[in-house]
């Protein structure tokens, strides 16, 4: 039994711990087998009762105390070494309830993400298991998803780097991040701006060559899957339309998907708008870069002339050869809208490179 001084409560961890102090004094033997699974089995249940392991290994230091003067003439080396052994069972035990733990915790972790992304699972019970990893349903969600060259995976340099920053600054925040298909993704409440902004910044920071896109905010569980589509939806435009960063805003691509709906209206659109321009010399092509560039430009001639490394000069008669071909002036500003839709839509489309 241990003696009055083990702290309450940590008594049954050491039940028996006495008894083989004894016997190793008299015999000067090692702890069995059984002996150590036993203490292993102990460290187990305290970690699983939510004791603190330095107290455990306290409450072997005071059962060790207590038992020395009865631990009969064996050799103080002897006796340590079985403290050492029994104490480093109990840890190894500890320990392995811990990581136990923490992987049912990461698998939890996991299903949730899984079932919120794919918004898959019941309302009801998709809100009941958020709250445990601090994510309220009752507020809007915005979610925001970094891509880069390399899958980002839950426990990897970036994702720690990255996870590690946001909880320290934002500690009092409900925040959750986690990969989802080698990309990292944050959510976080809707108003917290900065946290997104954040996110992105410490990404950048981690790994070279990454995008970052964030999906406006929307309410409840469908909101946070219909921010992580628009997140997503930004990144697939960026990749098809060399969209540069290094943070996309869904927000700020909503002409995109509105010209994608209704994809034969677009078709006409670049058909009829752009369409003459395949009968300049060197094909649409360039022409098309040169109304992509100058829309870029804020429709600045020296700033587009310089962004294609040509003169004023030769810009100016670019710009005219679109006006003779297609009948719309680029500077026009109502024809100006026209002609820009239609570059945007052919960069959706692929188009001169792509037949439609």
């Amino acid at each position: 039994m241990a003696g009055p001084d083990v702290p309450d409560g940590y008594e049954e961890y050491v039940e028996g711990y006495a008894r083989i102090l004894h016997e190793v004094a008299g015999t000067s033997r090692r702890l069995t087998r059984d002996e150590l699974d036993a203490r292993r089995a102990l460290g187990e249940r305290a970690a699983e009762s939510g004791l603190g392991l330095r107290a455990v290994v306290r409450a072997y230091l005071t059962a060790t105390r207590e038992s020395w003067p009865s631990a009969g003439t064996g050799a103080p080396d002897e006796v340590l070494a079985a403290v050492g052994q029994a104490v480093d069972a109990v840890a190894e035990g500890y320990e392995r309830a811990q990581r136990m733990a923490v992987r049912q915790e990461e698998g939890a972790r996991r299903e949730f993400i899984d079932d919120l992304l794919h918004g898959r699972s019941d309302l009801g019970r998709l809100a009941a298991r958020a709250e445990r990893f601090g994510l309220r349903f009752s507020r809007a969600h915005a979610v925001a998803v970094a891509e880069g060259p390399d899958a980002i995976e839950d426990g990897d340099p970036v994702s720690r780097a990255v996870e590690n920053s946001l909880t320290a600054r934002f500690v009092d925040r409900r925040i959750l991040v986690a990969s989802k298909d080698g990309r990292l993704v944050c959510i976080a409440p809707g108003e917290h701006s900065d946290v997104l902004h954040h996110f992105a910044k410490q990404v950048h920071a981690a790994t070279d060559e990454v995008l970052v896109a964030v999906g406006r905010p929307h309410p409840g569980a469908g909101g946070v899957v219909h921010s992580y589509e628009e997140a997503l939806g930004a990144l697939g435009f960026a990749e098809r339309m060399g969209l540069e960063g290094p943070v996309l805003y869904a927000a700020d691509l909503l002409v995109f998907p509105v010209l994608g709906r209704d994809q034969q209206a677009l078709v006409d659109l670049v058909r009829s708008a752009l369409g003459p321009l395949a009968q300049a010399r060197g094909g649409a092509g360039p022409l098309v870069e040169t109304l992509r560039v100058y829309f870029d430009a804020g429709c600045v001639s020296a700033e587009a002339a310089r962004r294609l490394n040509l003169s004023v000069r030769a810009l100016t008669y670019r710009l005219e050869r679109i006006h003779r071909l297609t009948g719309a002036d680029p500077a026009d500003p109502l024809r100006r809208y026209t002609l820009q839709t239609a570059v945007i839509g052919a960069r959706m489309l692929d188009w001169p490179a792509t037949a439609l």
